[in-house]
């Protein structure tokens, strides 16, 4: 199996669907709200979690579970694991339905819920994080980023907490920047254009110097470092749009750039020497680890630009749960990103910590096993979501269809920027 494959596979594969319908109905069955939230559990309470972790993210999800079980014999844990995460989306679409057989909490991306959080369906989880006796007290008390716990928000109110997230990060082969006298990792896009383009000549176009994982995410990051959130505003065909998109089409046409194409992934040309560097997940590095081996010496970097992308999911809790689940729920997530159990989650699966203590503390950046501890907290310094605004999940996603196909047409690019700018709008418009 091509190594490219394995990591897609890693990242949404996922085990079969279970039968979770009745599981979360029966926990409905006291499902009325409550103002007051009950401070202690002092009854068998069960929480069930929908997620789309698998592999050493399911078994380290599955540990820190029962760690927190035993620390609260009164709590039960039910984790359902609901396939890949379009499986898990699609199963939240369906059973939006039927409110009562929804999870108490459930993995998700803010961009999925904006329909939910319009129709009541969602906690405000504000409350929770400033009670004095099962939250933080304050929101700056839990130590979780600040532009993390925006990005969980929507409309402006707090229905999320940041659990599995990562960031795009450079991944480079310092041993060809060695060899071909290239003294640092690229800082900003003009010399990663420079250094992509003297990796390309210099190895007599047999390695092409660099690309970009998600379309989506070269774009939307491309458009914030020229000043332009991504909003219906954007006017996909206009002057600094086409900024964007030409800077990337003009590599591709002339060798130095790629895509990843149908590989999904860089990562798998990289660890074949193919391509020098390129920009992906930060989540993804275990993996570089593993297909690089013993070939050459990698290294990470901080996203060339000023702004790299915060990206996973967050946490959700739904209104139909009892008082009690929702207090149990809230406990469960609040173990979950607390100092310890970040730690243990970041180190074991990749993902970064949400606890600013986890990522400036020096058992963390003191981790060998991969690059990327040690230089997180500068590579965090500008973080950027996509905006949860209605139909601005749909716009995001169509954009990398729409990139692919402007990429491919290098003979008529202006052309194939306008059909994208209709396609770019209908799905704001949908």
């Amino acid at each position: 199996m091509k190594f490219s494959k394995k990591l897609a596979m890693a990242f949404v594969a996922g085990l079969a669907l279970m039968g979770t319908a009745a599981c979360s109905k029966g926990n409905s069955s006291s499902s009325s709200s409550s103002d007051k939230i009950p401070t202690k559990i002092t009854k068998k309470t069960t929480v069930v979690f929908w997620h789309g972790m698998t592999g050493v993210q399911q078994s380290t999800l599955q540990k820190l579970t029962k760690e927190f079980e035993a620390k609260n014999p009164k709590i039960t844990i039910k984790l359902e694991n609901q396939g890949a995460y379009n499986d898990l989306q699609a199963k939240i679409n369906s059973t939006l339905q039927s409110p009562n057989n929804l999870p108490t909490i459930t993995q998700a991306y803010p961009g999925w819920l904006w329909n939910a959080a319009q129709n009541k369906m969602l906690v405000d989880l504000k409350p929770y994080i400033s009670n004095e006796d099962i939250g933080w007290g304050s929101a700056k008390a839990s130590n979780i980023r600040t532009e993390l716990l925006k990005g969980a928000t929507i409309n402006g109110v707090q229905y999320g907490i940041p659990f599995n997230k990562s960031i795009e990060t450079l991944t480079y082969n310092a041993d060809m920047f060695k060899k071909y006298g290239i003294q640092k990792a690229p800082a900003t896009m003009e010399e990663l254009k420079k250094d992509a383009q003297l990796i390309y000549e210099k190895s007599d176009h047999q390695v092409v110097g660099a690309g970009f994982d998600s379309l989506s995410n070269y774009y939307t990051l491309g458009m914030k470092n020229e000043g332009v959130n991504f909003t219906d505003k954007i006017d996909f065909a206009g002057p600094t749009s086409s900024k964007v998109i030409n800077y990337y089409a003009d590599g591709i046409k002339k060798g130095y750039f790629r895509v990843a194409g149908s590989e999904h992934y860089l990562s798998g040309p990289f660890a074949n020497k193919k391509v020098a560097m390129y920009i992906g997940t930060s989540a993804g590095e275990g993996f570089v680890k593993q297909g690089v081996g013993k070939k050459f010496t990698y290294d990470v970097a901080p996203r060339p630009g000023k702004y790299t992308m915060q990206q996973g999911t967050d946490i959700y809790m739904f209104k139909h749960a009892s008082a009690e689940q929702k207090t149990a729920a809230f406990e469960y997530i609040k173990f979950l990103v607390s100092k310890s159990s970040q730690l243990e989650w970041a180190n074991a699966t990749g993902y970064i910590p949400v606890n600013e203590d986890v990522v400036k503390s020096a058992s963390y950046k003191a981790n060998k096993e991969t690059k990327l501890p040690a230089k997180l907290e500068s590579a965090m310094k500008y973080l950027y979501s996509v905006p949860v605004t209605k139909n601005s999940n749909a716009a995001y996603q169509q954009l990398n269809s729409i990139m692919q196909n402007i990429l491919q047409k290098q003979a008529n690019v202006k052309s194939a920027i306008k059909a994208g700018k209709a396609k770019f709008d209908s799905a704001w418009k949908q």
